[in-house]
């Protein structure tokens, strides 16, 4: 390693973000980047702990120790080849990805894991500065054309991969610019666009093909797909959103799904023409969020930027714990209590909440819940159960509810019921990730990857998905590939 004791003397430095008064007045990044001084320094942490358990943390099997120790002596540019040898886009995972590789560090065992996040994104930062990062166009082309449906992270690391190997690809968005979820479900203020630009443009040098506003299964016929393609990638996500069935939900103004609320904002930041129309605006409004999670955190932090008067989170799950026993859990994903920027930005948290009622103001339109406290209690199988508190029942103002309660599956309807695809018990597309079936799903030539068969997940694991789908798609094509897996 760059310094085998540098774990014992150097103290953890993290990225640091600008003030909560200056960031909130903006959709911008705010995070503030350590200098190569520091990443230096940083990367020297990077213990010989003869087992990196970061590797077990990183679903796309990043080469950490190496190019810690390469930032640590200044080799930015081998640092960038290691790194982009396992990820299509690590600025997109080193701004947004929850870093279960950190968790896993050997120096989390005492709270002070390497800043793995910060220099992964300090590498691919840099190679673009230096004009490192070029297109990696095919020496050869092979003859053999393939679909890729969605252009989110999964679709997009399959597209690249399969475009380098010789293949025509040809991508289908439904939206009207390319990126998925990371276009228009990712807040500004965490993902800057200019990134997807940038890698879009690469992509299209190396041969990849990009149509917009089409919606496959509803503006052109799936088989059609089938028909004119050697191979079809579905990597449509998962966006079946999780409703709230209770009285009142369904009919109100003022209710939204969490990434129709987000969707429109980001329209609307980034210039979409005519997004204004359509905008869902928090502004001097009583915001309150259903779901803990980040896509709630989202909500969140886009509100205080509209200027919601109040904003509260209720969550229906126990408040987790301060701190994780590490001899239980380490190098697992730990189960413990997390606070995001946006929480941080102000907003009320609350735990054990369940909503009964949406109230209406008598027009229409949402003026509060109705709600009770409850409790988790373990039954005789083992199960956690819910029960209601007797006597717990309260209201909350709100005039404008996002129901950020994850998502169930993909979504059902056009594509896949034209295709008639075999789905799993939980409503995605069935297809195993090992073997000669690796990705296949039930129809010939047919392959999903990401959300749409793995289900709600990070956008790390859509990457790996993304990239171990392009293998198989080479191999079916091919009889063998020389794609890493």
């Amino acid at each position: 390693m760059g310094k085998p004791t540098g774990f014992k003397e150097i103290p953890r430095q993290e990225r640091s973000c600008a003030p909560v008064a200056d960031r909130i007045r903006h959709f911008e990044e705010f995070v503030i980047p350590l200098t190569d001084e520091q990443l230096s320094a940083q990367g020297a942490r990077c213990m010989d702990c003869g087992i990196p358990f970061c590797h077990q943390g990183c679903p796309v099997d990043n080469l950490i120790p190496d190019w810690n120790d390469l930032v640590c002596n200044g080799d930015w540019r081998e640092a960038l080849e290691k790194l982009h040898s396992t990820n299509n886009f690590p600025e997109v995972t080193g701004r947004i990805c929850p870093a279960p590789c950190q968790e896993s560090c050997t120096l989390n065992i005492t709270d002070e894991p390497v800043t793995i996040k910060s220099i992964e994104c300090a590498i691919v930062d840099k190679g673009w500065e230096m004009g490192w990062i070029k297109p990696q166009v095919a020496s050869h082309k092979t003859g053999k054309c393939v679909a890729v449906v969605g252009s989110g992270p999964a679709g997009l690391a399959a597209a690249q991969q399969l475009a380098r190997v010789g293949h025509r690809v040809v991508v289908y968005e439904k939206q009207d610019r390319i990126g998925g979820l990371l276009r228009y479900g990712i807040p500004d203020f965490k993902l800057n666009k200019k990134l997807l630009d940038r890698r879009i443009a690469q992509m299209r040098a190396e041969g990849v093909e990009f149509h917009i506003n089409c919606h496959i299964g509803v503006d052109i016929l799936a088989r059609q797909l089938i028909d004119e393609f050697d191979a079809v990638m579905l990597a449509g996500g998962s966006e079946q959103p999780r409703d709230l069935p209770v009285p009142g939900g369904g009919d109100l103004e003022g209710v939204y799904f969490a990434m129709d609320f987000l969707r429109a904002n980001s329209k609307v930041v980034q210039g979409v023409s005519g997004a204004e129309e359509h905008l869902i605006f928090a502004r001097d409004k009583d915001v309150v969020v259903i779901g803990g999670g980040d896509t709630g955190s989202d909500c969140i932090g886009t509100s205080v930027r509209h200027g919601a008067r109040s904003i509260t989170q209720i969550e229906i799950m126990d408040r987790p714990p301060e701190k994780e026993d590490k001899a239980l859990v380490w190098p697992d994903w730990p189960y413990k209590l997390r606070t995001s920027t946006s929480q941080e930005e102000g907003c009320e948290r609350m735990w054990n909440v369940l909503t009964k009622e949406f109230l209406d103001d008598g027009k229409g339109h949402v003026c509060g819940l109705r709600c009770v406290k409850v409790r988790w209690i373990r039954d005789e199988q083992g199960r956690m159960q819910m029960d209601e508190i007797e006597g717990s029942e309260f209201e909350l103002k709100s005039d404008l509810v996002t129901l950020a309660m994850g998502f169930v599956h993909p979504v059902h309807e056009g594509m896949l019921d034209e295709l008639g695809v075999a789905l799993d018990a939980r409503g995605n597309v069935a297809g195993s990730t090992e073997g000669h079936d690796a990705y296949r799903t039930s129809i010939e030539g047919v392959f999903a990857a990401g959300d749409m068969r793995r289900g709600q997940s990070l956008v790390v694991w859509a990457i790996r998905e993304g990239r171990q789908a392009a293998r198989a798609v080479d191999e079916y094509l091919m009889g063998s590939s020389d794609l890493p897996r």
